[in-house]
């Protein structure tokens, strides 16, 4: 399993890259509601949610120092007791990414929020995997998933996405201030060129018994006795 990075100072540019994940999220925070947050993984847990109106936010780390430390593949909580859960820049340094998003659907409540915040490949960022220098360093050396292909997890897990966004429009290469007029280009030309993206998706239960479609109408049934008694009446009637 490749090892995550310590939290937020390990990446390049992390005050601003910090600052725009928590502006785009503050956007969220207050149309959440319910009784447990859940942050899991040292970014999320490092992540400003004080503008969330649920109180009670619980930070889950496999490293020591969280305010629960357990594995992302086990977590001690029980079935359908989460109302939101937060993943930043969790699943890029995980063996098994999918696994995780099935223990957090676990945990979370029918209607409950997942907010997942990830690298875009389809981005300037992908310039430094292309560069040996920069393979081996955060957060290159995590994996990239396509935006796309969370949305088809979390559409297997039963999840509607209602909403997916880019923002960051900087290659975390070199000064986090040089390139403000082509991030300036991106972001007016190529706004799905972010380097960040934020997936969010309810949990939706889909009812375990069918329901029969209403276009079907029920077929009378003759019973062996009714039908011979019908057939007696039309005889007679026909005076055959």
């Amino acid at each position: 399993m490749t090892d995550s990075p310590t939290p937020w100072q390990a990446l390049p540019a992390h005050p601003q890259l910090q600052a725009a994940v928590e502006n785009t999220l503050n956007a969220w925070w207050p149309k959440v509601f319910g009784y447990h947050l859940l942050k899991l993984g040292g970014f999320s847990s490092a992540i400003d949610s004080r503008g969330c109106s649920i109180s009670h936010q619980i930070s889950l780390d496999c490293a020591p120092g969280a305010g629960v430390q357990a594995d992302f593949h086990q977590l001690p909580f029980q079935n359908a007791c989460i109302d939101a859960a937060l993943m930043s820049l969790l699943l890029e340094f995980e063996e098994d990414p999918y696994r995780i998003l099935r223990e957090t659907d676990r945990v979370l409540i029918s209607g409950g929020y997942l907010f997942i915040v990830g690298f875009n490949p389809l981005s300037s960022l992908f310039f430094g995997k292309l560069l040996p220098s920069f393979r081996q360093r955060a957060p290159w050396q995590g994996r990239f998933f396509l935006p796309s292909r969370v949305r088809d997890w979390l559409s297997v897990l039963g999840y509607q996405v209602i909403s997916d966004e880019r923002f960051f429009y900087h290659p975390l290469i070199g000064d986090p201030n040089r390139f403000g007029f082509w991030q300036d280009v991106l972001r007016a030309w190529l706004p799905g060129a972010g380097s960040l993206y934020l997936l969010v998706a309810r949990k939706v239960d889909i009812p375990l018994t069918p329901v029969a479609d209403k276009w079907k109408v029920a077929q009378p049934k003759w019973t062996t006795a009714a039908t011979a008694g019908r057939a007696g009446r039309v005889v007679g009637a026909n005076g055959r």
